[in-house]
Protein backbone atom coordinates (compact mmCIF):
# COMPACT_ATOMS: atom_id res chain seq x y z
CA UNK A 1 0.00 0.00 0.00
CA UNK A 2 1.35 3.69 -0.91
CA UNK A 3 2.22 5.80 2.22
CA UNK A 4 1.08 9.59 2.19
CA UNK A 5 5.02 10.40 1.83
CA UNK A 6 5.31 8.55 -0.98
CA UNK A 7 3.26 11.60 -2.73
CA UNK A 8 5.61 14.12 -3.51
CA UNK A 9 2.65 16.67 -4.68
CA UNK A 10 -0.58 16.99 -5.96
CA UNK A 11 -2.46 18.60 -8.86
CA UNK A 12 -4.56 20.78 -8.75
CA UNK A 13 -7.96 21.88 -10.58
CA UNK A 14 -7.40 23.17 -13.98
CA UNK A 15 -9.82 25.91 -14.88
CA UNK A 16 -9.50 25.72 -18.79
CA UNK A 17 -7.61 24.24 -21.55
CA UNK A 18 -7.21 26.78 -23.94
CA UNK A 19 -4.81 29.11 -23.07
CA UNK A 20 -6.56 32.02 -23.28
CA UNK A 21 -9.27 31.00 -21.14
CA UNK A 22 -6.33 30.03 -18.52
CA UNK A 23 -5.32 33.69 -18.95
CA UNK A 24 -9.20 35.11 -18.15
CA UNK A 25 -9.32 32.99 -15.06
CA UNK A 26 -6.03 34.28 -13.97
CA UNK A 27 -6.98 38.31 -15.00
CA UNK A 28 -9.95 37.52 -12.88
CA UNK A 29 -8.33 36.29 -9.89
CA UNK A 30 -5.63 38.49 -9.77
CA UNK A 31 -9.01 41.80 -10.11
CA UNK A 32 -10.45 39.80 -7.13
CA UNK A 33 -7.30 39.32 -5.17
CA UNK A 34 -6.18 43.39 -5.52
CA UNK A 35 -9.67 44.76 -4.27
CA UNK A 36 -9.60 42.66 -1.37
CA UNK A 37 -5.80 43.72 -0.28
CA UNK A 38 -7.00 47.38 -1.37
CA UNK A 39 -10.20 47.15 0.60
CA UNK A 40 -8.33 45.46 3.83
CA UNK A 41 -5.56 47.18 3.37
CA UNK A 42 -7.28 50.49 3.55
CA UNK A 43 -9.44 49.66 6.77
CA UNK A 44 -5.85 48.44 8.30
CA UNK A 45 -4.29 51.48 8.24
CA UNK A 46 -7.43 53.69 8.62
CA UNK A 47 -8.15 51.79 12.01
CA UNK A 48 -4.37 51.81 12.78
CA UNK A 49 -3.65 55.34 11.81
CA UNK A 50 -6.87 57.20 13.19
CA UNK A 51 -6.88 57.41 16.98
CA UNK A 52 -10.99 58.25 17.10
CA UNK A 53 -11.26 54.73 15.79
CA UNK A 54 -9.35 52.94 19.01
CA UNK A 55 -12.52 51.46 20.01
CA UNK A 56 -13.46 48.16 20.60
CA UNK A 57 -15.62 47.60 17.17
CA UNK A 58 -12.98 48.46 15.61
CA UNK A 59 -10.25 46.56 17.03
CA UNK A 60 -12.32 43.42 15.72
CA UNK A 61 -12.59 45.27 12.65
CA UNK A 62 -9.07 45.05 12.37
CA UNK A 63 -8.03 41.61 13.18
CA UNK A 64 -11.03 40.65 11.02
CA UNK A 65 -9.22 42.55 8.41
CA UNK A 66 -6.14 40.44 9.09
CA UNK A 67 -7.97 37.73 9.05
CA UNK A 68 -9.47 38.19 5.50
CA UNK A 69 -6.20 39.21 4.54
CA UNK A 70 -4.40 35.84 5.01
CA UNK A 71 -7.40 33.66 4.47
CA UNK A 72 -7.19 35.04 0.28
CA UNK A 73 -3.54 35.00 0.39
CA UNK A 74 -3.58 31.63 1.25
CA UNK A 75 -5.50 30.29 -1.81
CA UNK A 76 -5.78 32.72 -4.73
CA UNK A 77 -1.89 33.42 -5.27
CA UNK A 78 -1.06 29.79 -6.33
CA UNK A 79 -4.62 29.79 -8.43
CA UNK A 80 -2.91 32.31 -10.21
CA UNK A 81 0.68 31.08 -10.82
CA UNK A 82 -0.53 28.01 -11.61
CA UNK A 83 -3.26 29.74 -14.19
CA UNK A 84 -0.30 32.04 -15.33
CA UNK A 85 2.37 29.43 -16.16
CA UNK A 86 0.24 26.34 -17.35
CA UNK A 87 0.64 23.95 -14.42
CA UNK A 88 -1.44 22.22 -11.83
CA UNK A 89 1.24 21.41 -9.62
CA UNK A 90 1.84 22.06 -5.93
CA UNK A 91 3.74 20.44 -3.05
CA UNK A 92 3.04 18.24 -0.88
CA UNK A 93 4.59 20.69 2.28
CA UNK A 94 3.11 23.50 -0.16
CA UNK A 95 -0.26 21.34 0.28
CA UNK A 96 0.02 20.86 3.97
CA UNK A 97 0.63 24.82 4.39
CA UNK A 98 -2.05 25.40 2.45
CA UNK A 99 -4.85 23.19 4.57
CA UNK A 100 -2.98 24.56 8.05
CA UNK A 101 -3.12 28.20 6.91
CA UNK A 102 -6.80 28.11 5.63
CA UNK A 103 -8.42 25.77 8.53
CA UNK A 104 -6.68 28.73 10.90
CA UNK A 105 -7.48 31.54 9.07
CA UNK A 106 -11.28 30.49 8.47
CA UNK A 107 -11.77 29.20 12.03
CA UNK A 108 -10.48 32.06 13.65
CA UNK A 109 -12.31 33.83 11.30
CA UNK A 110 -15.61 32.35 12.45
CA UNK A 111 -14.91 32.89 16.07
CA UNK A 112 -14.13 36.56 15.65
CA UNK A 113 -17.75 37.21 14.06
CA UNK A 114 -19.27 35.12 16.97
CA UNK A 115 -17.33 37.96 19.03
CA UNK A 116 -18.22 40.61 16.99
CA UNK A 117 -21.90 39.94 16.97
CA UNK A 118 -21.64 39.72 20.60
CA UNK A 119 -19.94 43.08 21.06
CA UNK A 120 -22.98 44.27 18.82
CA UNK A 121 -25.60 43.11 21.11
CA UNK A 122 -24.03 44.61 24.23
CA UNK A 123 -23.52 47.93 22.52
CA UNK A 124 -26.97 47.78 21.56
CA UNK A 125 -28.82 46.05 24.32
CA UNK A 126 -26.86 46.60 27.52
CA UNK A 127 -25.10 49.54 26.52
CA UNK A 128 -24.69 50.91 29.89
CA UNK A 129 -22.87 47.72 31.01
CA UNK A 130 -20.40 48.26 27.47
CA UNK A 131 -17.29 49.54 29.36
CA UNK A 132 -17.09 46.99 32.04
CA UNK A 133 -18.23 43.91 29.70
CA UNK A 134 -16.25 44.84 26.72
CA UNK A 135 -12.59 46.90 27.74
CA UNK A 136 -9.30 46.32 26.45
CA UNK A 137 -8.42 43.62 28.16
CA UNK A 138 -11.84 41.48 27.82
CA UNK A 139 -10.82 42.72 24.32
CA UNK A 140 -7.73 41.32 23.89
CA UNK A 141 -8.54 37.80 25.57
CA UNK A 142 -11.08 37.05 23.41
CA UNK A 143 -9.31 37.83 20.22
CA UNK A 144 -6.27 35.69 21.49
CA UNK A 145 -8.87 33.33 21.95
CA UNK A 146 -10.53 33.60 18.40
CA UNK A 147 -7.09 33.36 17.10
CA UNK A 148 -5.81 30.10 19.89
CA UNK A 149 -8.89 28.49 18.62
CA UNK A 150 -8.17 28.89 15.01
CA UNK A 151 -4.75 27.90 15.60
CA UNK A 152 -5.60 24.24 17.25
CA UNK A 153 -8.10 23.92 15.10
CA UNK A 154 -5.80 24.00 11.96
CA UNK A 155 -3.34 21.74 13.92
CA UNK A 156 -6.08 19.17 14.48
CA UNK A 157 -7.16 18.80 11.09
CA UNK A 158 -3.53 18.97 9.34
CA UNK A 159 -2.09 16.67 11.42
CA UNK A 160 -5.40 14.28 10.94
CA UNK A 161 -5.34 15.20 7.40
CA UNK A 162 -1.35 14.00 6.43
CA UNK A 163 -0.91 11.16 8.43
CA UNK A 164 -3.19 9.16 6.03
CA UNK A 165 -1.94 6.80 3.64
CA UNK A 166 -2.97 7.94 0.29
CA UNK A 167 -3.78 5.60 -2.98
CA UNK A 168 -5.86 6.84 -5.07
CA UNK A 169 -3.56 8.87 -7.37
CA UNK A 170 -2.82 12.44 -6.61
CA UNK A 171 -5.33 14.68 -8.37
CA UNK A 172 -7.16 17.26 -6.27
CA UNK A 173 -10.95 17.95 -7.89
CA UNK A 174 -10.40 21.74 -6.45
CA UNK A 175 -8.24 24.82 -7.04
CA UNK A 176 -6.51 24.68 -3.37
CA UNK A 177 -5.51 21.83 -1.11
CA UNK A 178 -9.02 21.21 0.58
CA UNK A 179 -9.27 18.26 3.54
CA UNK A 180 -12.27 16.92 1.97
CA UNK A 181 -10.57 16.28 -1.52
CA UNK A 182 -7.31 15.39 0.25
CA UNK A 183 -9.45 12.33 2.06
CA UNK A 184 -10.91 10.62 -1.24
CA UNK A 185 -7.33 9.84 -2.17
CA UNK A 186 -7.06 7.75 1.00
CA UNK A 187 -6.98 3.83 1.14
CA UNK A 188 -7.68 3.99 5.27
CA UNK A 189 -10.21 3.65 7.14
CA UNK A 190 -8.34 5.81 9.32
CA UNK A 191 -9.86 8.69 7.12
CA UNK A 192 -13.02 7.94 9.73
CA UNK A 193 -11.25 9.94 12.76
CA UNK A 194 -10.69 13.00 10.17
CA UNK A 195 -14.16 12.73 9.30
CA UNK A 196 -15.36 12.86 12.85
CA UNK A 197 -12.90 15.76 13.88
CA UNK A 198 -14.50 17.39 11.04
CA UNK A 199 -18.15 16.65 12.48
CA UNK A 200 -17.28 18.12 15.54
CA UNK A 201 -15.94 20.90 14.66
CA UNK A 202 -19.01 22.02 12.15
CA UNK A 203 -20.79 21.09 15.52
CA UNK A 204 -18.82 23.81 17.16
CA UNK A 205 -19.45 25.86 14.08
CA UNK A 206 -23.25 25.42 14.30
CA UNK A 207 -23.22 26.62 17.98
CA UNK A 208 -21.45 29.33 17.20
CA UNK A 209 -24.07 30.67 14.04
CA UNK A 210 -26.53 30.08 16.49
CA UNK A 211 -25.19 32.02 19.15
CA UNK A 212 -24.61 34.79 16.33
CA UNK A 213 -28.01 34.54 15.13
CA UNK A 214 -30.05 35.21 18.71
CA UNK A 215 -27.76 38.11 19.35
CA UNK A 216 -28.78 39.59 16.04
CA UNK A 217 -32.25 38.42 16.94
CA UNK A 218 -32.24 40.61 20.16
CA UNK A 219 -30.53 43.22 18.67
CA UNK A 220 -33.54 43.50 16.25
CA UNK A 221 -35.86 43.29 18.83
CA UNK A 222 -33.90 46.46 20.47
CA UNK A 223 -34.07 48.56 17.29
CA UNK A 224 -37.34 48.08 16.42
CA UNK A 225 -37.69 49.53 19.98
CA UNK A 226 -36.27 52.57 18.72
CA UNK A 227 -38.61 56.04 17.91
CA UNK A 228 -36.47 57.30 15.57
CA UNK A 229 -36.28 55.36 11.96
CA UNK A 230 -33.01 56.54 10.85
CA UNK A 231 -31.60 54.69 13.52
CA UNK A 232 -34.00 51.88 12.77
CA UNK A 233 -32.64 51.70 9.18
CA UNK A 234 -28.95 52.70 10.38
CA UNK A 235 -28.76 49.12 12.78
CA UNK A 236 -30.85 47.23 9.93
CA UNK A 237 -28.09 48.21 7.34
CA UNK A 238 -25.19 47.55 8.97
CA UNK A 239 -26.43 44.24 10.77
CA UNK A 240 -27.98 41.96 7.94
CA UNK A 241 -25.21 42.51 5.68
CA UNK A 242 -23.26 41.00 8.05
CA UNK A 243 -25.69 38.35 9.51
CA UNK A 244 -25.74 37.47 5.39
CA UNK A 245 -22.22 37.16 5.00
CA UNK A 246 -22.02 34.46 8.30
CA UNK A 247 -24.80 32.67 7.07
CA UNK A 248 -22.87 32.00 3.46
CA UNK A 249 -19.24 31.19 5.06
CA UNK A 250 -21.25 28.59 7.71
CA UNK A 251 -23.81 27.09 5.12
CA UNK A 252 -21.30 26.41 2.04
CA UNK A 253 -18.40 25.68 4.69
CA UNK A 254 -20.73 22.59 5.95
CA UNK A 255 -22.13 21.48 2.81
CA UNK A 256 -18.20 21.65 1.71
CA UNK A 257 -16.72 19.56 4.51
CA UNK A 258 -19.88 17.41 5.67
CA UNK A 259 -21.44 16.65 2.19
CA UNK A 260 -21.62 12.94 1.73
CA UNK A 261 -19.02 11.41 -0.90
CA UNK A 262 -22.12 10.23 -3.75
CA UNK A 263 -22.68 14.11 -4.13
CA UNK A 264 -20.40 14.78 -6.53
CA UNK A 265 -19.80 17.58 -8.64
CA UNK A 266 -16.96 19.43 -9.74
CA UNK A 267 -18.81 22.18 -10.60
CA UNK A 268 -20.70 22.85 -7.51
CA UNK A 269 -17.34 22.00 -5.17
CA UNK A 270 -15.93 24.52 -6.72
CA UNK A 271 -18.70 27.13 -6.54
CA UNK A 272 -19.02 26.32 -3.00
CA UNK A 273 -15.44 27.01 -1.70
CA UNK A 274 -15.24 29.87 -4.01
CA UNK A 275 -18.30 31.10 -1.85
CA UNK A 276 -16.72 30.33 1.44
CA UNK A 277 -12.77 30.82 0.96
CA UNK A 278 -12.96 33.85 -1.68
CA UNK A 279 -15.99 35.89 -1.79
CA UNK A 280 -16.11 36.58 2.64
CA UNK A 281 -12.50 38.36 2.64
CA UNK A 282 -13.44 40.18 -0.91
CA UNK A 283 -16.76 41.19 0.53
CA UNK A 284 -16.49 42.19 3.98
CA UNK A 285 -14.47 45.58 3.45
CA UNK A 286 -17.39 46.97 1.26
CA UNK A 287 -19.69 45.15 4.27
CA UNK A 288 -18.50 46.92 6.98
CA UNK A 289 -17.24 50.27 5.62
CA UNK A 290 -20.03 51.38 3.05
CA UNK A 291 -22.35 52.28 6.19
CA UNK A 292 -19.81 53.10 8.68
CA UNK A 293 -19.09 57.39 8.49
CA UNK A 294 -16.12 56.82 10.87
CA UNK A 295 -14.45 54.38 9.25
CA UNK A 296 -14.87 56.38 5.71
CA UNK A 297 -13.71 59.31 7.64
CA UNK A 298 -10.84 57.68 9.05
CA UNK A 299 -9.99 56.71 5.26
CA UNK A 300 -9.98 59.95 3.80
CA UNK A 301 -8.22 61.33 6.42
CA UNK A 302 -5.41 58.52 5.17
CA UNK A 303 -5.90 59.49 1.54
CA UNK A 304 -5.17 63.28 2.17
CA UNK A 305 -2.31 62.24 4.24
CA UNK A 306 -0.97 60.58 1.82
CA UNK A 307 -1.39 63.07 -1.06
CA UNK A 308 0.34 65.77 1.38
CA UNK A 309 2.52 63.93 1.62
CA UNK A 310 3.77 63.22 -1.66
CA UNK A 311 3.71 66.93 -2.99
Amino acid sequence: MSNSSSVGEFLLLAFADTRELQLLHFALFLGIYLAALLGNGLILSAIACHHRLHTPMYFFLLNLALLDLGCISTTLPKAMANALWDTRAISYQGCAAQVFLLVFLIGAEYSLLTIMAYDRYVAICKPLHYGSLVGSRACAQMAAAAWGTGFLDAVLHTANTFSLPLCQGNALDQFFCEIPHILRLSCSHAYLREILSLVFSVFLGFGCFVFIVLSYVEIFRAVLRMPSEQSKHKAFSTCLPHLAVVSLMFSTGMFAYLKPPSVFSPTVDLVVSFLYSVVPPALNPLIYSMRNKDLKYGVKRLFLYMLLKHQ
